[in-house]
């Protein structure tokens, strides 16, 4: 046989346009980089904790999930669940701040957005085609990636993105879904390394009548002490079960009466995928309470000041210093303007990257 005629000549994709999506978004160098960006804790503080890319997974496992229950197409929501943190800068939501900081200073009125930039990744930052930019992804699921968190309208970005994916209305049923699988994961997860970590404890969360509920759940399985590793893992598996059957109670005849897809939804109440009142309400408050105990602890903040300082410090050196730059970024200089080139380098950078290049400019961080 010869070597040709081993492989099997497809003239037509056996794969849906989502499911064909996804793959080229899992092949992508912007997805492998997320296994070193920082969730909340950083790459180098040990196996354990999550990162953007075990984070994207989780968050792509719950949107499948929610989507196959209500008969919604699971392939689109994957797709956009597995782009969503494309875009994020090195060292968490602090490095993006930071680097719109730096845009907006130099007089770059968009500045940073990591939507944005998660869809400026798959549409014209990857390159894998001879004759176009971009990933090649349908309308649909860059929509939902440009679009998937609330608030929906984006109204700083340029004129152009507006007219072609009219952002005064809601995205796609799927997209919604990934949002709200999104803070699912995150609030589940960030609990589990927070208190691995030392950070904060089981008697802290407490003081939230929601997952109050939750403790009580574990306890009852007499799974072992608060601090060992399996009560934390069936802590987890509660928490994360209670929201997505709250979710799918509250949503499915929402979602099936037909009336979802009017042209512009102006109000949050007619969004039709989230949770009862009472929950919303609860959710909020444990929000706001990891918010307090764990995103603010002292150990966190020193470690995201070192990233900011970072940020600052590449941004600067390769503003005065353009031939810093990899040749790929360099050659776009003739293209785009300065400033969002060099936030694109940055933006593509892992947490490890990023200290390693910063230490290299200025000295050890």
């Amino acid at each position: 046989m010869k070597p040709s005629q081993r492989f099997f000549k497809i003239d037509k994709d056996f794969r849906s346009p989502y499911a064909r999506d996804r793959d080229r978004i899992i092949h992508s160098g912007s997805f492998r980089k997320l296994e070193y960006k920082t969730q909340v804790f950083l790459n180098q503080e040990g196996d354990f904790f999550r990162t953007r890319l075990t984070h994207s997974i989780e968050v792509s496992q719950i949107a499948r999930s929610i989507t196959s229950h209500l008969g919604l197409n699971e392939a689109l929501a994957e797709a956009i669940a597995l782009a969503h943190d494309l875009g994020h800068t090195p060292f968490g939501h602090i490095g993006g701040d930071t680097l719109n900081e730096c845009l907006k200073e130099d007089g770059f009125g968009f500045g940073f957005e990591h939507n944005f930039q998660s869809f400026r990744v798959v549409s014209c930052l990857e390159k894998r085609y001879k004759d176009f930019d971009g990933l090649n992804l349908t309308f649909a699921t860059l929509e939902g990636i440009l679009k998937h968190s609330y608030p929906y309208r984006k109204s700083f970005l340029p004129s152009s993105i507006h007219e072609q994916f009219n952002l005064d209305t809601h995205p796609s049923i799927e997209a919604m879904i990934v949002d709200r699988a999104d803070e699912i994961a995150y609030i589940s997860h960030d609990i589990d390394d927070g208190i691995n970590a030392g950070l904060i404890s089981f008697l802290d969360l407490k003081e939230s009548e929601l997952l109050c509920e939750i403790l009580e759940k574990v306890a009852d399985e007499g799974v072992g002490e608060e601090n060992d590793e399996m009560f934390r893992y069936r802590f987890s598996s509660h928490l994360i079960n209670h929201l997505v059957y709250s979710l799918l109670e509250y949503s499915k005849d929402k979602v099936h009466s037909g009336k979802v897809l009017s042209a512009t939804l102006e109000s949050k109440t007619q969004i039709p995928i989230g949770f009862e009142p009472e929950l919303e309400t609860q959710i909020k408050k444990l929000k706001k309470l990891l918010f307090i105990k764990l995103y603010q602890h002292k150990k966190i903040v020193i470690k995201m000041y070192a990233g900011k300082q970072a940020i600052k410090g590449l941004y600067r050196g390769l503003m005065e210093e353009e031939k810093m730059l990899p040749e790929f970024y360099r050659k776009q200089l003739d293209i785009r303007n300065k400033h969002r080139v060099v936030a694109d380098y940055i933006a593509s950078m892992s947490d490890r990257h990023a200290l390693s290049f910063y230490n290299e400019m200025y000295g050890k961080l």
